[in-house]
Formats: structure tokens, sequence, C-alpha cells
């Protein structure tokens, strides 16, 4: 009866929506695995104590919880020092940017993982 054609989603968007969620996913666990051993949650600080080789060890673990890092210390920010909107927006828009390329790894390194 109704001829109108819904309009589609790319395969490219699809594709960039499920890094940016497997990114944030895989943040959080990262930073929640790494709470596990330890008594908090890692920190950018990583990078600045401890012996040499345990700064160079924790890139990794730091290059991939980012996301869940970033947006951690901005909602505590926001609430308890009144950080102001425009300040959450730019790093959301900054967090959401790592998931994604984070993300993307992941899903590039599956897609290897799993066709061959």
């Amino acid at each position: 009866m109704f001829d109108y054609a819904w309009p589609s989603i790319s395969p490219d968007a699809i594709v960039s929506f499920f890094s940016l969620t497997i990114g944030f996913a895989v943040a959080g666990m990262c930073a929640t695995g790494y709470r596990l051993f330890a008594e908090h949650f890692p920190s950018f600080r990583l990078l600045e104590i401890g012996p040499t080789a345990a700064r160079f060890a924790s890139i990794p673990l730091l290059m991939f919880s980012a996301p869940f890092i970033i947006m951690r210390n901005t909602l505590r920010g926001r609430r308890i020092e009144g950080r102001r909107a425009e300040f959450v927006m730019v790093a959301t828009v900054i967090a959401g940017l790592w998931s994604l390329m984070s993300g993307t790894v992941v899903v590039m390194t599956l897609q290897l993982v799993l066709t061959s």
C-alpha cells in the first residue's frame, strides 16, 4: 500500500558503531581487571611511578582502558568539583574517539584471528 523506502544504514556505519561500543567495553574490562589485582582503578599516573619497566608495561593497559579512565575522571570532576558541562562534552568526545580507535584495533584483531 505505502511505497516508502526507509533509509538504510551503511555497513561502514554499523562497523563504526560496533567498534565504538566494543572499545568502551574493552576499556571497562581492562580497568576492572586491573582493579582485581590492585586496590584502585588504573590512572595515567602509572606512567610516572615505579621503575622504568613497569612504566612501559602499563602503556598497553592505559591504551585500552583510557576511555574508561577519561569518562570516570570527567564524571567525578563534574560531581565533586562542579566542572562545566562544556568540559564534560569535550571529554566525552575525546573518550568516544579514543574508544572508536581502540575498538577498531580490537575488531580488526578479532577479524584476523577468526578468519585465519
